[in-house]
């Protein structure tokens, strides 16, 4: 538990009501933000597939920090 607390910090402060909040806000963003700009990247033709990996990879860590965010929430996971 201590590598998935180091990797996904901000899920693991979101015990009340405005950590968990600011850090589904955190994910979004990061989620939103990233996804464009590799979006945009992506149409360059020999390094589409590199950003196209890389923006799913952004994508997966984002889900999976709101998903850790929720269960650190309701107190599934501590």
């Amino acid at each position: 538990m201590d590598t998935v607390k180091k990797y996904f910090p901000t899920a693991f402060k979101a015990t009340e009501l405005k950590p968990f909040i600011i850090a589904l806000v955190i994910y979004l963003l990061i989620d939103v933000v990233c996804g464009a700009v590799l979006g945009l990247l992506s149409a360059i033709p020999l390094l589409g597939i590199i950003f196209s990996i890389i923006g799913t990879l952004v994508g997966l860590y984002a889900f999976v920090g709101i998903v850790l965010t929720i269960l650190v929430f309701v107190k599934v996971i501590q």
